[in-house]
Parts: C-alpha cells; sequence; structure tokens
C-alpha cells in the first residue's frame, strides 16, 4: 500500500485544481481535463515505482496526444504559446491560459520541468527518436529560446495591432503549422547533434518560463554524497546535460532538469 501513496498524492493534488477549476469556472470540462492528467500522472508514478520500464512514456503518451489530438485538433484550442499570449491579449483566462499557469508558470514551484517530461507533445515524439542520451557537448546556444519566445509574442501582438479578422481560425491554424514546425526543427536538430532533446535545450520559447520556478522548485533528484562513487553514470544517461552529483540550487543546467529519472535507474549505489 505505501507504494500507491506518490501516486495518490498527486491525483489528490490534480483533484484539487480539477474541482477549484469546475467551481470557480462553472465548466465540467476542467474536472474531466484535469481528472484525466492526474489519473494518467498517477498511472505513470505508480508504474515506476512497480520498476515497469516504460512508465513515463505511458504517461508522456496518454498526456501529450489528449493535448495535442482532443485538445488542439478536436476542439480548435491553440495549446502552445501563441495561445496564451491570445488569452492575454483578450482578457480570458481559459484553456491555454490555465494550461501555462498550472503547467509552466506556477506548477513548476512544485515539480520543476516535469512537464517537459512526462506531458510535452513536441518532447513526446522526439523521445522516439535514436539519441535518447545526448552524443556531444551541449552548445551554447540556449538564447535562441528567447528570440522564439519573442517572436511569438510579436507575431500574436501584431494580429491584434491589425484588426486581423478571423482571429480564432489563425490561431487553429498557426497551431497546426507551429507543431509542424517544431517537429521538423525538432527530428532535424536530434539527428544533427545527436541528441533528442536538442530542441528543448536550445528552441522551445515555453522554457523561458519554465526556468526561473524550475529554480526553486521542491521537486528536485538530490544526490547522497555517501553513497557516490563518481562514476558520471548519472550525467551520461541524463538527456539534459544536468550535474546530479551538485545538490545546489546552482548546480549545471540545475533548472533543466525533466525529472525523467534516468540518473536515478541508472546509478549503480542508489545514491540519487
Amino acid at each position: 500500500m505505501k507504494k500507491m501513496i506518490p501516486g495518490a498524492g498527486i491525483l489528490a493534488l490534480f483533484e484539487i485544481v480539477a474541482v477549484t477549476l469546475w467551481l470557480t469556472k462553472d465548466n465540467l470540462f476542467y474536472l474531466l481535463n484535469f481528472s484525466y492528467i492526474g489519473i494518467s500522472v498517477a498511472l505513470g508514478i505508480s508504474l515506476y515505482i512497480w520498476e515497469y520500464k516504460y512508465a513515463r512514456r505511458v504517461t508522456q503518451l496518454l498526456v501529450g496526444c489528449y493535448m495535442l489530438v482532443y485538445l488542439g485538433l478536436v476542439r480548435g484550442e491553440n495549446m502552445q504559446i501563441e495561445g496564451f499570449w491570445y488569452c492575454l491579449f483578450t482578457g480570458v483566462f481559459e484553456a491555454a491560459a490555465i494550461h501555462y499557469a498550472v503547467a509552466k508558470i506556477f506548477g513548476p514551484l512544485l515539480f520543476g520541468r516535469g512537464w517537459c517530461g512526462y506531458a510535452c507533445w513536441t518532447a513526446m515524439v522526439l523521445d522516439f527518436l535514436p539519441y535518447k542520451q545526448p552524443e556531444q557537448p551541449r552548445k551554447k546556444l540556449g538564447w535562441i529560446r528567447y528570440i522564439t519566445f519573442v517572436l511569438s509574442l510579436v507575431f500574436v501582438a501584431a494580429l491584434f495591432l491589425t484588426h486581423a479578422g478571423n482571429m480564432e481560425r489563425i490561431m487553429f491554424r498557426s497551431f497546426l503549422f507551429g507543431n509542424l514546425l517544431y517537429y521538423a526543427v525538432g527530428i532535424v536538430l536530434a539527428f544533427h547533434f545527436r541528441d533528442n532533446r536538442a530542441f528543448c535545450k536550445y528552441i522551445c520559447p515555453a522554457t523561458v518560463f519554465l526556468k526561473p520556478a524550475s529554480y526553486f522548485s521542491l521537486l528536485r533528484i538530490k544526490c547522497d554524497k555517501s553513497r557516490c562513487i563518481s562514476c558520471g553514470r548519472c550525467r551520461r544517461a541524463c538527456p539534459m546535460d544536468v550535474d546530479m552529483t551538485d545538490n545546489s540550487r546552482k548546480r549545471a543546467n540545475g533548472t533543466e532538469c525533466i525529472l525523467c529519472l534516468e540518473c536515478v535507474k541508472t546509478c549503480p549505489r542508489n545514491a540519487l
């Protein structure tokens, strides 16, 4: 029964969010939406505890496909950063704005960049590529993410300044085009740098929100120095190049951790 506690705790947290939004927004969709995501995450955590090899991938596919196919393609919601800017400009606290608030702005204070590891529909596809462990040193290209961040804001601002018509249709089409572009760029970068997560490290604009809050995240991978033998396996296994042997919040690439637990699984001394 003790193994069920972590999953149950996560599910309870999501249910609190689900019920709160349902009652405050008077919309049953939010109850069903966050309950589904909570169940998916809780299932993944439980499967990991029971040592199922593809536990994280189960959650990643359940949540990622739901966000991309149902919310994006079926319901026509732009769940990318452009959708978030659109909500801010219209002053509406709806799907994309709620998604960003929970997953990428305030949520990371609790679970860091866990969204990137368990729910991102872009990374969901990229993680199927062959370079799960980076084969080249990390490049100093992180500044590109700030350019894509600004460009997304400028794009939406320009639509409002020019009083573009059919805004909802434009946002839906930008969601389709944006996803295709993200996948294309992500795949090209993965093969060029031999690193599945190159897009996440250098291009993704959402990380501009994720990184500051992730610095203060309550959930963090920590190292038991008394057990660590400095074998370097955790560093080689980490898809985000995080130095897990350093417990400082200023550790190398500390705000990049996606809680994938690859370092934990590969440690021969259970030091993490």
